[in-house]
């Protein structure tokens, strides 16, 4: 069972082209000035299972991907990992992961790097609203990385997401093989 504060549809600000938002309960980095504050509480919003949120995100025929965000997704790994892992094996919808942990610090949380193996786009790192900036791409401060989780996981360094190189509007790399 996941804490989900909400779901919101066919939205375009949490990634590329229309995606399936999913907000979660849970965050305690508490960031001075977070735009969703009502999320750090793990008991908010209410209990779903993934059969109960995969239909949501298989009714959703317009949106090409998924954003898993709080909250910190990552505070809920287990769960959402197990959503990513449905995710990949019931559609060709890429995943987008937001959360305040770094990408390196991931990488030494057993259950976050199972998670973390799931998902195409990882946006982390702390908010801080002394690099806030209305200019950047799918993110509120400029500390906060686009990474290409595949990618980086390959390759064993930080490979920034680019939307030439690839948009990820269509369906994910992980999902087509």
């Amino acid at each position: 069972m996941l804490r989900i504060l909400s779901i919101v549809e066919d939205t375009t600000v949490d990634g590329p082209g229309f995606r399936t938002s999913i907000y979660c309960a849970g965050c305690t980095h508490h960031c001075p000035q977070c735009h969703n504050p009502q999320s750090w509480a793990a008991d908010g919003g209410s209990e779903m299972s993934v059969d109960e949120l995969m239909a949501i995100i298989e009714a959703d025929p317009f949106a090409p991907g998924v954003t898993f965000t709080g909250g910190d997704p990552m505070q809920q790994a287990e769960g959402f990992a197990e959503l990513a892992q449905a995710i990949r094996q019931r559609t060709k919808k890429n995943i987008w992961c937001y959360t305040g942990y770094t990408f390196e610090t991931l990488l030494n949380m057993p259950a976050q790097r199972r998670l973390l193996q799931l998902v195409d786009v990882l946006v982390d790192g702390p908010y801080i609203a002394a690099q806030r900036s209305t200019d950047l791409l799918f993110r509120g401060s400029a500390n906060q990385r686009l990474i290409d989780v595949q990618q980086s996981l390959a390759t064993g360094q930080v490979v920034l997401w680019s939307r030439k190189a690839n948009p990820l509007t269509q369906t994910s790399p992980a999902a087509r093989n």
